[in-house]
């Protein structure tokens, strides 16, 4: 986005600025500042780069203008922990949060309040006018929800992010805790709601969602003759939990026709969850597939892929995997037990020995998972 910028801001017009990526995911860039830091759990280079982008927005004045440019993952990269809270602290909570299977619109809840910047507080530092170019990775495209929302109003309270990490159970530290707990009663002052005036002069634009990548999806089966069922961009739930609902109706278009006569091409978006219980390697989308595989159980004719759009499965080198009819039939050879690889969240590790891991580095853009399942007549 920050090349972007670059390639098309007027060559005499000022231009400044300061944007966190992961690492290794950085580009050449001449007069924006490009900085690497942790994701999906933050660090102190985040932290860092996170202070310095508060400290020039506070220096702007009414005569500049805030170029935002937001995306999935900024809630990690953009981490600038709010008074009390330590960047272990963040961490700590993070790697639970991370682990408890939280959608992402409720994790976001946590960490805006344990937020400096976060939750709408970049844009309320900022006595310039604001121009946010939001690129979209969850559900419902909703600018708060996308990297906490830096500079979109925050409808949430301290009240709600304590009854989240009640309900998953999530261990967070005391500092934690005792901070959300005296938002609750009133002593922290809350972050900026729907209706402040601050915002009369914030602007938050989405430029790029996941629902114009499945329709690219589906203008590329249509050229192939495959006929595509985009099945919405806001697919959520337990990724095991998905896959056997996708099994299902992939196996009824194979065996009857309905609801589409065969070849198929099965799309959707969205992000789906992993509670974590083993200590296997793998993402969200290597365990919908391995989940697929078991309940497809090498039925003939039927593909699939599952992959972030932004070349990273997690916290892994792949952007997902492959699966083929004959996977299960050839990780049977390689001795291969698919339902405790499974338990053991350990789909990376099945589809690697299999060599049906899709690795291509990091893309660049994220517009959350991409899956397709292809059910032919083939077979």
């Amino acid at each position: 986005m920050a090349l972007a910028v670059e390639q098309n801001w007027p060559a005499k017009a000022p231009l400044d600025g300061l944007v966190i990526t992961r690492y290794r995911h950085g580009l050449l860039t001449n007069r924006i500042t490009v900085v690497e830091a942790g994701h999906p759990v933050p660090d102190e280079s985040g932290e860092k780069a996170a202070q310095e982008i508060l400290r020039r927005v506070k220096s702007l004045t009414p005569e500049d203008r805030l170029l935002a440019l937001v995306s999935g993952g900024g809630s990690a990269l953009l981490s600038l922990p709010s008074e009390g809270i330590s960047m272990a602290d963040l961490k700590s909570t993070t790697r639970e949060l991370l682990r408890c299977g939280a959608p992402i619109q409720d994790m976001n809840v946590v960490r805006k309040h344990l937020s400096a910047i976060q939750g709408g507080q970049l844009a309320a530092a900022c006595r310039a006018p604001v121009t946010a170019l939001v690129i979209s990775d969850v559900t419902g495209d909703d600018p708060t929800h996308i990297a906490s929302g830096p500079c979109a109003p925050d409808p949430t309270t301290y009240q709600d992010a304590l009854d989240i990490l009640k309900h998953y159970e999530v261990r967070a530290p005391g500092a934690v805790m005792e901070r959300l707990a005296r938002g609750a009663r009133g002593k922290i002052a809350e972050t900026p709601k729907p209706g402040n005036k601050l915002f009369k002069r914030v602007e938050n634009r989405v430029i790029a969602t996941a629902q114009q990548s499945l329709q690219a999806a589906a203008k590329f089966f249509i050229t192939h003759d495959i006929h595509p069922a985009v099945l919405g961009d806001s697919v959520t739930g337990e990724a095991r939990e998905v896959a056997k609902v996708y099994g299902a109706l992939a196996r009824q278009i194979r065996h009857h026709g309905l609801p589409w006569e065969p070849p198929v091409a099965l799309i959707s978006g969205g992000e789906t969850t992993v509670t974590v219980r083993g200590n296997g390697r793998g993402g969200r989308n290597c365990e919908f597939l391995l989940a697929l595989a078991a309940d497809l159980d090498g039925a003939a004719g039927i593909h699939a892929l599952a992959c972030d759009t932004d070349g990273i499965d997690g916290t892994e080198d792949n952007a997902g995997a492959y699966l083929a009819p004959d996977s299960l039939k050839r990780g049977a050879k390689k001795k291969l037990d698919p339902a405790k690889m499974l338990e053991n969240n350990d789909g990376y590790g099945y589809f690697s020995a299999l060599d049906n891991l899709v690795v291509t580095g990091p893309t660049r853009t994220n517009v959350n998972d991409y899956r397709v399942i292809l059910v032919t007549g083939d077979g």
